[in-house]
């Protein structure tokens, strides 16, 4: 019995809610050390969905997501933006050591096009990271994006409403995100691999030029780089 039981507890896909499993799931630090520490010193979880869950964009979400943005880009992997509620600064970017060459803006016309491209992006080996707005979607959407994650080993990050914070969801990691005083982003999380959520951490973003700040609404068919 106790071999048996042994063994099932060194299944991965078994939940042990205090013990860290760090080395088990692969994640890309965040570029915040009191976000990564709030994590389990970990971060974005790779080969999985992030939810960001906000009430309107605009509140330093773009600024949260900066580092790994720069991060992926320099390595040489594509950044695909779908349905951006508006056009990044590409300057802003710039200035901000993102490549631009690997930020690829799509708009998708329609719900099931915006699936399709979604799952595709993040089966492709080309890709390093996707955000994505979709709007409201169904669970068994959630696991299908979640599966095509798992299979490119890609990182995909959700913004959606802060009205489905109390809904189930198969994403690996959930933040709940709101604007706090001077230019602070105040995050809960809701959900994280390895440990218990209920975690909550206050981000000085300092948000300058350097941020890749939304200055227009996303025209169809915008980028804001061409595909390599």
């Amino acid at each position: 019995m106790n071999d048996a039981l042994n063994t099932l507890m060194q299944d991965s896909r078994i939940w042990q809610g205090h013990k860290q499993v760090r080395n088990r799931h692969p994640a890309e630090s965040t570029g915040y050390t009191a976000l990564d520490n709030q994590l389990g010193g970990t971060g974005w979880p790779r080969g999985a969905l992030t939810e960001c869950l906000l009430d309107a964009p605009g509140i330093g979400e773009l600024q949260l997501v900066l580092p790994l943005v720069r991060q992926l880009s320099h390595e040489g992997k594509c950044v695909f933006w779908l349905n951006p509620p508006h056009t990044p600064y590409a300057p802003a970017m710039a200035r901000g050591g993102v490549d631009l060459e690997r930020i690829i803006m799509v708009h998708p016309q329609s719900h099931s096009d915006l699936l399709w491209t979604l799952e595709n992006c993040l089966r492709s080996p080309v890709t390093g990271l996707v955000l994505a707005w979709p709007g409201k979607l169904a669970s068994r959407d959630i696991r299908r994006l979640q599966l095509a994650a798992e299979a490119g080993s890609n990182i995909c990050i959700l913004f959606r409403d802060r009205e489905f914070a109390g809904h189930s969801s198969p994403a690996a990691l959930r933040l709940e995100l709101t604007a706090g005083s001077h230019q602070d982003l105040k995050i809960n999380i809701l959900k994280r691999r390895g440990g218990w959520p209920g975690q909550r951490c206050t981000l000085s973003l300092q948000r300058t030029e350097t941020a890749p700040v939304s200055r227009t609404p996303a025209a169809h068919g915008a980028r804001a780089a061409s595909q390599p």
